[in-house]
């Protein structure tokens, strides 16, 4: 996989509580492109950040329906990552890249 693909696979890093609970068990949350498979996903996350992956898990967050001023609006539907990395590999999504 080309190093550009990569950044494709990767989309953002998730900052939120839960994902900073989850970086305590070694694991780290991302928005991922929504065609990425768990294998292109891992090659992405070894290849930029240079850490041994254990594991990837992927969740498929669908779009919420929103009202706003009376329009109705749709969110987008969101793919998330949440990356187990090997015992003593760690990320800091905070610093970028």
């Amino acid at each position: 996989m080309s190093e550009i693909r990569n950044y494709d696979v990767i989309v953002s890093p998730v900052i939120t509580e839960k994902s900073s609970l989850a970086a305590e068990q070694n694991q780290v949350v991302f928005n991922v492109a929504r065609d990425a498979s768990k294998p292109e996903i891992k090659r992405a996350v070894e290849g930029l950040f240079g850490v041994k992956v254990k594991a990837v898990n992927t969740v498929l967050r669908k779009g919420k329906l929103k009202r706003f001023r009376g329009h109705l609006g749709k969110q987008s539907d969101v793919k998330k990552a949440i990356v187990t990395l090997a015992e003593g590999q760690s990320i800091d999504v905070t610093t970028g890249l």
